[in-house]
């Protein structure tokens, strides 16, 4: 599993390998625990598992992308991480999933951690990680989808050149439209979006519109 943190990536990554989805952490993968870098406190969605190896069934690399303020805000140290993603896929694990890469920015322009505080190009809704991403594990966004549970996560999956879902989970309150934080499609739940996304991707490629449905085996 690929881990890195990243700022200014190279611009241009599509159109060079797999199709991935990549997926927010906090609201999106987990139960959002505000600031949590406790292991024992981590809590999976109740269908993130079975989701997400239906996604990996079907061809699709899985990337984590979080923002981790808490490192500049002074909440935890990064070195606090790394366990966090080796429980991350100790729970991933009893489904067959694996994580082919976590990307996560440590920065906010507001923190109080001097090493930590800028502006960077990292942060969501800022399409670093997902640029960086693409080029370490050879992915094309083009092909990708970002599944995340407020609009940041849709406007940096779309700024990316990917499509995006929306988990409306009430995580979201500042509902700001503009043409990027518009997501492809909105739904309930983790399986609603493994399914939604495969769906569209097969009405894509199929002949005369006719696609195979996705079956569950989760």
């Amino acid at each position: 599993m690929a881990l890195s943190r990243a700022c200014d990536p190279p611009a241009d990554a599509r159109g060079r390998g797999a199709p991935a989805v990549f997926l927010d952490k906090d609201g999106t993968l987990l139960h959002d625990v505000p600031y949590n870098v406790d292991p024992a406190r981590l809590r999976l969605r109740a269908d993130a598992g079975p989701a997400l190896a239906l996604l990996r069934r079907n061809g699709y690399r899985l990337v984590l992308v979080s923002n981790q303020a808490g490192v500049a805000l002074g909440r935890f140290d990064e070195a606090a991480l790394p366990p966090l993603w080796r429980a991350l896929g100790e729970a991933l694990a009893p489904w067959g999933v694996a994580l082919d890469g976590v990307y996560y920015c440590p920065h906010h322009p507001k923190g109080c951690v001097p090493a930590y505080t800028r502006h960077c190009d990292c942060r969501k809704p800022a399409p670093g990680l997902l640029q960086r991403a693409a080029l370490e594990l050879g992915l094309d966004l083009a092909r990708s989808w970002f599944i995340g549970d407020i609009l940041d996560d849709v406007e940096a999956g779309r700024r990316a050149g990917c499509r995006t879902v929306l988990l409306d989970v009430g995580s979201e309150t500042e509902w700001i439209s503009t043409p990027m934080r518009h997501p492809d499609h909105v739904v309930a739940s983790l399986t609603e979006a493994a399914f939604t996304l495969l769906a569209d991707e097969a009405l894509r490629v199929a002949p005369e519109g006719v696609a195979e449905q996705p079956q569950w085996t989760g």
